[in-house]
């Protein structure tokens, strides 16, 4: 297979043609934020947390590294401050859904004390959205038991009727919920 070299934060590095960004960083040993990315899960790009400053000739962009392919001579910046923007901004918008957890911790290192998005119409959920559970029911699994309600700040995990009985007992998209646990089916069957 071709490989492809790109620059990543000043160092040099060469992957399959193919991968994403995200995929070269990880080669390169420098290390990219996500929240919706699982390595048994393909790539969604829906969270932004993974956003990425490329620089390509006179132009630059923000793109979201789990998605965009690598290519070759392209520049990677992944900490500049447009990128650690962005990142605020999305700790800032989650932040009143799940104020425990590991996005609190994202809060704390890109200095997020509170949300300007806070209201009481909020009810923290400690779930951030992400859809791992959705897409790992749906392509791991294959029950898709799991799915989106909603839009905007009603959006919600729920349950698909059809299949109740199969995600009460299977549960695998505990491991890989960043909340620690699926908070929907912790309320409703009081795991």
């Amino acid at each position: 297979m071709q490989k492809v070299t790109l620059e990543i934060d000043g160092l040099k590095v060469s992957v399959e043609e193919g991968k994403s960004v995200l995929d070269a960083a990880k080669k390169a040993g420098v290390p990219i934020p996500t929240l919706c990315y699982h390595d048994e899960l393909e790539p969604f790009g829906a969270c932004r947390f993974c956003m990425v400053e490329i620089i390509r000739g006179n132009r630059k962009r923000l793109v979201a590294s789990c998605v965009y392919p690598a290519e070759d001579g392209l520049v990677v910046r992944t900490n500049t401050d447009r990128v650690k923007e962005i990142r605020r901004m999305i700790i800032e918008l989650l932040l009143p859904l799940a104020p425990a957890g590991p996005l609190r911790e994202l809060a704390r290192r890109y200095g997020v004390k509170r949300s300007r998005f806070e209201s009481e119409d909020m009810q923290p959920t400690h779930c951030t959205l992400c859809g791992m559970c959705v897409r790992y029911c749906s392509e791991v699994v294959k029950y898709d038991a799991v799915s989106f309600v909603g839009r905007g700040v009603s959006k919600a995990v729920a349950l698909t009727p059809e299949a109740q009985d199969q995600c009460v007992f299977c549960r695998k998209c505990y491991t890989i919920c960043e909340a620690g646990r699926f908070p929907m089916l912790a309320e409703e069957y009081s795991v």
